[in-house]
């Protein structure tokens, strides 16, 4: 019998089964927060964080990590946290320009590397410090929010206005630092090649 420990195994698939699950709650999550429902938005947010623990765990544990993996694991918690934000957008919750900055910034960083993909290579996710505390960033502002909203958290309005004011500077500083980045590593790797 095959070992369930190599990426022969029948259940190699099951993170990112876990994973395309968890982007199938993109849906429900925007429905419950734009109709005011926090408290079962929150209950998916924890099953959402769950299910990635579950699927990082499983896809290391027994080497079923691969490049769709890879790919479909940040693409998942980038949708459910843009997801995030617009709803709380709709719900009047947060100011419309820090929805589209969020939103803007994660959709020139697609392009650009959708753009680099066909120009240049495959794109292999390596996300910065700056990404990573973006993302963090973005986490704690969302879920802070929706612990408020959903009367579990009370918190002053002056915690609400830092938390987006350093929501918005983390994530026009990573968009800004993503483009200079891979734009110097298109025109390095042309340099290369024209060489």
């Amino acid at each position: 019998m095959p070992s369930t420990t190599n990426s022969d195994s029948p259940w190699r698939h099951l993170p990112n089964a876990i994973t395309l699950a968890r982007i199938a709650l993109v849906a429900p999550l925007v429905w419950l927060i734009a109709n005011h429902r926090f408290g079962a938005a929150l209950v998916l947010v924890a099953v959402a964080g769950a299910s990635d623990a579950l699927d990082g765990l499983l896809a290391k544990r027994y080497g079923w990590q691969s490049w769709l993996g890879g790919v479909l694991d940040p693409l998942a918690d980038k949708l459910l946290l843009v997801a995030c934000f617009v709803s709380l957008d709709l719900a009047g919750v947060i100011p419309d320009w820090l929805m589209w900055l969020v939103v803007g910034r994660d959709l020139v960083i697609a392009a650009g590397a959708t753009a680099y993909h066909f120009l240049i290579g495959r794109v292999v996710p390596q996300p910065s410090l700056l990404s990573k505390i973006t993302t963090f960033t973005q986490i704690i502002c969302a879920l802070a929010l929706l612990l408020k909203l959903s009367g579990l958290l009370p918190l002053p309005d002056a915690i609400d206005a830092t938390l987006i004011w350093l929501t918005a500077l983390a994530t026009l500083a990573s968009g800004v630092h993503y483009v200079a980045v891979w734009s110097h590593k298109a025109l390095e790797t042309r340099r290369r090649e024209n060489a």
